[in-house]
């Protein structure tokens, strides 16, 4: 059955067992990189070095003042970093995408990346609880732990997770080269445009780099739980759609309707359809029940309204005898001329 099969071929992509994940040297280089670079711009900041100078020189230079021509444009750029618009744009993509190949990886590796990018970027946020450039108190300090949220940079974390993944899920690795460098083009100019505009510390732009980077390069271990997910969510749509059809059953909800058709029906079983009735003998042959007998009554299966022949009717008009109806009636003859006979009824030659 292909039901069957599709069940089967679901539970054979669920991993059995942990398979470790190798990484490439390359890959491994590269992460550990980056979370030498990420610990390290975090010490940075937490101990008001050179780091958080630098942090303050950008703030006041004021590029945003510098350069106003490309304020406006700038203003629409930095979309391409905020959470909704991005994740709606790739989505979009991925839903198409997964349609076309009758796979769900595509939406569920962009769930698991944005699940991860919520749950490390935004505990660093909420933890060290930094101030933005517009909302700092005391020049060359931190402003750490002051209630803020913008350590990391979310616009640029998002946009390096968000686009990567494009990358990431790329088919070739030509076509894989090719968007990882637009991914990481894209995650740059977010960046900068966030530091021209004052909204984020040069420190956040480049911990949001680091943050996304490990996410991206953390996705293959996810991959087990990714293809559990989907063989799981497919099994039951399979399970679901050809479900047995339910045989159909008395209604709770009218308890009393269904009570009196059963009485009915016990009742109707009990009482007999037609009661005999005495006849006659001399009443010949009624209803096509023939009684015979003199001068003595026998019973016979006939029901107290017998049935009548039916009167054929058809649907032609009757149609009306031409000429008149009255009967015939003797009329005076007209005279006879003089020398003629008269003959008329009783007359004789």
């Amino acid at each position: 059955m292909r039901t069957e099969e599709k069940l089967a071929e679901a539970e054979e992509r669920r991993p059995s067992a942990r398979v470790p994940l190798r990484m490439s040297r390359t890959r491994a280089w590269l992460f550990g990189t980056t979370v030498v670079s990420y610990v390290t711009i975090v010490v940075a900041v937490l101990t008001s070095s050179k780091l958080v100078t630098l942090d303050w020189q950008v703030m006041m230079f004021r590029p945003y003042k510098q350069w106003p021509q490309i304020h406006a444009f700038l203003d629409y750029f930095v979309v391409l970093g905020q959470r909704g618009p991005t994740a709606v744009m790739v989505a979009a993509w991925l839903i198409w995408r997964s349609y076309r190949q009758r796979t769900l990886r595509p939406l569920l590796v962009l769930g698991a990346s944005l699940l991860l990018l919520n749950l490390t970027v935004g505990a660093v946020k909420v933890g060290l609880g930094r101030l933005g450039p517009h909302y700092a108190t005391t020049v060359g300090s931190p402003e750490l732990f002051a209630g803020g949220d913008i350590f990391p940079s979310g616009h640029t974390a998002n946009a390096v997770v968000t686009w990567g993944v494009l990358a990431y899920l790329a088919s070739g690795p030509v076509i894989r080269r090719v968007m990882s460098v637009g991914a990481a083009l894209l995650a740059l100019g977010v960046g900068f445009t966030t530091i021209y505009l004052g909204t984020h510390w040069v420190s956040d732009v480049l911990l949001g780099w680091a943050a996304g980077l490990l996410i991206l390069l953390a996705l293959p271990w996810f991959e087990p739980a990714i293809a559990m997910a989907e063989a799981y969510v497919e099994s039951a749509w399979l399970r679901w759609r050809h479900r047995p059809a339910l045989a159909p059953a008395h209604s709770p909800a009218y308890p009393s309707l269904s009570g009196s058709l059963a009485a009915l029906a016990d009742d109707a079983e009990a009482q007999p359809a037609f009661e005999p009735v005495p006849v006659s003998a001399s009443a010949g042959t009624r209803s096509g029940t023939t009684v015979t007998g003199t001068g003595s009554s026998s019973t016979a299966g006939i029901p107290h309204h017998p049935a009548r022949p039916h009167t054929a009717r058809h649907e032609r008009t009757p149609v009306t005898p031409v000429g008149s109806r009255r009967p015939p009636a003797d009329r005076p003859s007209r005279p006879a001329p003089l020398g003629q006979p008269v003959r008329g009824r009783g007359a004789t030659n």
